[in-house]
């Protein structure tokens, strides 16, 4: 069974490894080469787990995957809307964590006054559209060919999800 955790600062290289493993497919970020333990360590601090917290799962004390809310945009009149980010270690995909981690997302949202998430998902991440849409996530906006991965222009949808 998956566990789940606020992620600690040693737990930052797992984090980068994981990220970095879904670069080279073009489905799931816009960077293009791997990053490093080191630039992200400011993004790292921002995460607090009473505003916009980052969490690792784990499983077998290995940690598996992470998940975090991102500001859409900072601006007060924004802070109850976030981006949630889901990354899985490439074993761990097509197991029923995305879903772990979008329950997660949506019964935390509550006690940090988040009421809106949203995913930023490329067009072509068939996986990611499917596992929000399962979540009752809709499209609230299509940006055409807005990034160039491999010479290849490619759309981003944003799906977005109202909490009652």
């Amino acid at each position: 069974m998956p566990k789940h955790r606020f992620a600690e600062q040693q737990d930052l290289a797992a984090i980068v490894r994981i990220y970095n493993s879904t670069i080279a497919s073009r489905q799931v970020t816009a960077d293009l080469t791997e990053i490093s333990v080191e630039s992200r360590q400011a993004w790292f601090v921002e995460h607090t787990p009473d505003r916009r917290p980052l969490w690792v799962i784990e499983a077998d004390n290995e940690v598996i995957g992470w998940m975090s809310f991102s500001d859409f945009k900072n601006r007060a009149a924004y802070d109850g809307t976030v981006e949630v980010s889901v990354y899985l270690d490439p074993a761990a995909r097509g197991k029923g964590l995305g879903s772990y981690c979008l329950q997660l997302a949506e019964s935390y949202s509550h006690e940090i006054g988040v009421n809106t998430l949203l995913g930023y998902i490329f067009g072509h991440n068939t996986p990611s559209l499917r596992l929000f849409e399962k979540f009752q996530y809709q499209q609230w906006a299509l940006m055409p060919k807005i990034a160039i991965l491999d010479g290849i222009e490619r759309d981003l949808i944003i799906v977005g999800k109202r909490l009652a």
